[in-house]
């Protein structure tokens, strides 16, 4: 038995969960998130607490177990507490800036890069070299920052880029140069 999947998962107040076939409405303070889940578990509500249980013992339904009660946890404390991820810019002239709901990157191109915020995605910029990413879906808060990341991802040389806060980046040697070579 999943030892993740087989915990309940108790509601704090002020968060409704409902269940309609095989999909998950989580309501809270912050927002509201709808998730489908497999049909190889079954998910109740009863009592203030969710509980997901599975439909037999194959490997697809132990997989699906603790990904589903995980899922529903993630909704739960999105909704209540939302998540947040930070992005750290370097490197010489590179920086962020916000504009209404889009964010406005120099990152040595020739032109300046405007990510577009989805719908219940917040950016905030802190000074010109630190981005927060805020949302209630854990799963777009990390494929946005994720996104944005790509966008200059650090460099091995010099480190510059964007990358995720307290990220360490190797860094190669550059060339050593013709003092060995003869």
């Amino acid at each position: 038995m999943s030892r993740i999947g087989k915990l309940p998962l108790t509601l704090p107040s002020g968060v409704d969960v409902n269940v309609h076939a095989h999909e998950v409405h989580v309501k809270g303070p912050k927002g509201e998130l709808r998730q489908r889940f497999l049909e190889h578990v079954a998910v109740s509500v009863a009592d203030g607490k969710v509980t997901v249980e599975r439909r037999g013992n194959d490997k697809v339904h132990r997989a699906a177990h603790g990904l589903t009660r995980t899922m529903i946890a993630n909704m739960v404390e999105g909704v209540t507490k939302g998540f947040r991820k930070s992005l750290e810019i370097q490197g010489v002239g590179y920086r962020a800036a916000k504009s209404a709901n889009e964010l406005n990157l120099t990152l040595g191109f020739s032109h300046p890069v405007t990510y577009q915020a989805p719908a219940g995605v917040n950016f905030t910029v802190e000074g010109t070299t630190k981005i927060h990413i805020d949302g209630v879906d854990k799963q777009q808060v990390g494929q946005v920052a994720a996104e944005i990341r790509g966008l200059r991802p650090p460099e091995p040389y010099k480190g510059k880029g964007i990358r995720y806060e307290g990220e360490a980046v190797r860094k190669k040697l550059g060339k050593a140069g013709k003092a060995g070579k003869k």
